[in-house]
């Protein structure tokens, strides 16, 4: 029969390759990692089959809280190839509607809650935000 220690080091060790093969945001490793220090413990001290779980899902937690904490954040690319887009549907103020920008649809929003601007309208694009690009009208920078 295979000890306790053994099944977990087993676990840790497996969660640890996982991160290797399927990126979790390192997850599973610290998984993987809290596994080894349970491994480490009960070849010390005899814990309980209950408390080993209990403690591994505590180290895991605690420790993907603060590893979250302590990494700065996720930073997606947010450079902008072009500048310009043109509508292909009225924005209202406040609204989002779509526009066409290198050579894709996308949904748009106004960074101006003013005014409106018709479709098939030349806009400029001052930045992203996931899926939705924000637009200024063209005749805001050219007047």
């Amino acid at each position: 029969m295979v000890s306790s220690s053994m099944l977990w080091l087993i676990a840790g060790s497996m969660l640890c390759l996982v991160e290797l093969f399927v990126p979790t945001a390192f997850v599973a490793f610290i998984m993987g990692i809290s596994a080894l220090v349970v491994a480490f413990l009960i070849s010390i001290l005899p814990i309980s089959y209950t408390l080993q779980v209990g403690l591994w899902l505590l180290l895991s937690t605690a420790s993907v809280f603060l590893s979250r904490r302590l990494m700065p954040p996720a930073r997606v690319g947010k450079n902008l190839d072009a500048m310009e887009a043109q509508t292909l549907t009225e924005i209202l103020p406040g609204g989002t509607g779509r526009v066409l920008y290198e050579g894709n649809s996308w949904r748009a929003r106004c960074e101006d809650y003013a005014d409106a601007i018709a479709s098939n309208q030349k806009v400029y694009v001052v930045r992203r935000e996931g899926t939705t690009l924000i637009v200024v009208p063209h005749h805001l920078l050219h007047d």
